[in-house]
């Protein structure tokens, strides 16, 4: 009977995770969340829906939601590059604990106001569900295709990877203070949030560096690396909460430690096996969650639910923005975007189990108020960051190179690569010779395949779909993703309808520019160059798609190299009386 109940429950397991992918193709389609449709089927699975699954074990759901969280955190600081710490680290640290702080204190009051709460539950569930989501956050960019501009994405996913210890802290803190409204905590509150964020960060970085180290010197099967990283991870996750420090914190530094070293074994496979731990972390966490909450039982404070979280979305989340960027000005669109990008989802959840696991009362109200507001978050935000990225635009033309190609890495320690591309049909190259492929500075072509065959004559003409061969020095070769990525003439016109047709070398004299195009200048820019413009405009911080406008005339950031600006588009603007 055991082993019967067993597989009936694998069947269940692998029977919802396959009904999740399958309508996220259905998903895509519509432009929903991919997030809420897992959360969904989990719902109509669970007792008020047609699978009539009785699941309510807190606890389980407590570690299971953990482990999903820190391997979606590592996946998330895996694909975190250096250069987003660089330009994002000082605003997103603001934004994961004075955000969180203020984001917590302002729907605490709306929370109070709606409903016969203490000041002390209020203040809870004001923590619980005051920090953004990582989980929510990088799916919905990364699955939406979003290119967004590179300081507004990476102040996002750094402070979605970052604000969970602020959370957590503020949680824990009110559970105690319920739990003992007689004993003043005092200076303790400070020493835990230090100890929180410093052990988190100090265990990240020291467990990021051993395995950097680590990793090059180990003779393993190559499928063994990306467990190894897996499990140590999971281990300095673990340990970093035993000792008090914020384990979320210290595996999202472990990832990012990992994801930029450069001598890293198996690197892409280490990625693609992360990336799919990822989606199966996803999927069973919300499939989870849809499963433990009951429908029937969140009538009741619905309305009061929806309420609080429209003072969250328009209210406290853009307030908290506002008061954390206010020292770096950012410009005001991309503030309004990082405002609605402020999603709910696992996390808040997770962090409603708390007084549950820690015997506090009204927990029922807790869980659900809070699950209904993360509905309404991925539904309206979620939903809505496409249009949003483009309306406020902060979303750049998708200039990343997508060719239908692949790599075989043969000697991972000294970069030898083979590099596969397949010939698309509006290929420059199709009609000549296969000795018109060309070579770049780490490749050189080794031939053509067509119909799994090599070709002998160097002198025959290519052909859509055939596969030429390079060998290379590098993963990836920018200049050849350029020769071989389909539909190059609607990318061109893609990247010209946003930065215009013409383009301004970074050292152009902005009084040489004002003559021949007709437009007034500050007299303190005359003698300036553009870089040094925006510079100044932009307060040293600029990324490609930061733009300015003069007259009828709009200069747009192209490129920046190694952190220096190298190009500007520069677009001539259709005057209103122009016909």
């Amino acid at each position: 009977m055991t082993i019967e109940i067993s597989s009936q429950y694998i069947f269940l397991a692998g029977l919802l995770a396959l009904l999740s992918i399958l309508a996220s193709v259905f998903s895509s389609r519509l432009g929903t969340p991919l997030l809420l449709v897992f959360l969904l089927v989990g719902m109509l699975a669970g007792e008020d829906g047609i699978g009539g699954i009785h699941f309510d074990n807190s606890g389980l759901a407590f570690l299971f939601g953990n482990l999903a969280l820190a391997t979606i955190l590592l996946d998330g600081g895996l694909g975190t590059r250096k250069e987003s710490f660089a330009i994002s680290l000082r605003p997103a640290f603001l934004l994961a604990t004075l955000g969180v702080l203020v984001t917590a204190g302002i729907t605490a009051g709306a929370v109070y106001w709606w409903l016969d709460l203490s000041w002390q539950e209020s203040l809870l569930l004001g923590a619980i569900i005051g920090s953004t989501d990582a989980a929510a956050v990088f799916g919905l960019i990364r699955n939406a295709g979003l290119r967004i501009k590179e300081r507004t994405g990476a102040t996002l996913e750094v402070e979605s990877g970052a604000n969970d210890p602020m959370a957590i802290f503020l949680t824990i803190t009110m559970v105690q203070l319920i739990g003992q409204p007689e004993g003043g905590l005092g200076w303790s509150l400070l020493t835990e949030l230090i100890q929180q964020m410093g052990l988190g960060l100090a265990m990240g970085v020291a467990g990021g560096y051993l395995l950097k180290k680590l990793l090059p010197k180990l003779q393993l099967a190559s499928s063994l690396y990306p467990l190894l990283v897996t499990s140590a991870g999971l281990s300095i996750f673990g340990i970093t909460n035993v000792w008090g420090g914020s384990g979320f914190l210290a595996i999202y530094i472990v990832g990012v430690t990992l994801g930029n070293a450069h001598n890293m074994p198996y690197k892409r496979d280490i990625h693609r096996f992360h990336d799919g731990m990822a989606w199966l972390s996803q999927i069973s966490m919300f499939l989870m969650l849809g499963l433990l909450v009951t429908p029937s039982q969140i009538w009741p404070v619905i309305l009061p639910a929806l309420a609080i979280g429209a003072v969250l979305i328009f209210v406290a989340r853009p307030i908290a923005v506002i008061l954390s960027l206010l020292p770096f000005h950012f410009p005001w669109r991309e503030q309004a975007f990082i405002s609605w990008c402020g999603l709910r989802g696992a996390v808040p959840i997770i962090l409603a189990m708390y007084p549950s696991l820690s015997g506090v009362e009204q927990v029922p109200i807790y869980f659900n108020l809070v699950f209904v507001v993360v509905i309404m978050s991925l539904v309206l935000q979620g939903w809505s960051i496409p249009a949003m990225a483009r309306w406020l635009k902060v979303e750049l033309p998708d200039k990343e190179a997508t060719p239908n190609a692949f790599s075989i890495n043969f000697d991972d320690f000294h970069n030898r690569h083979i590099l596969i591309y397949e010939v698309p049909e509006d290929s420059e190259f199709i009609g000549c010779s296969a000795e018109s492929l060309p070579s770049t500075t780490y490749s050189r072509p080794m031939g053509v395949m067509r119909g799994g065959q090599l070709l002998e004559d160097f002198d025959e003409s290519l052909r859509a779909t055939d596969k030429a061969a390079f060998f290379s020095q590098v993963e990836s070769d920018a200049e050849l993703n350029k020769y071989f990525t389909p539909g190059q003439h609607q990318q061109h016109t893609s990247m010209s309808q946003f930065y215009g047709d013409f383009v301004v070398n970074s050292d152009a004299k902005m009084r040489d520019l004002a003559y021949l195009y007709f437009f007034t200048v500050e007299d303190a820019y005359l003698d300036c160059s553009v870089r040094d413009v925006f510079i100044d405009k932009f307060h040293g911080r600029v990324v490609v798609g930061d733009r300015c406008r003069f007259g009828e005339i709009e200069l747009t950031v192209r490129e920046v190299q190694s952190g220096e600006i190298t190009q500007f588009g520069l677009k001539i603007l259709r005057s209103k009386n122009a016909p």
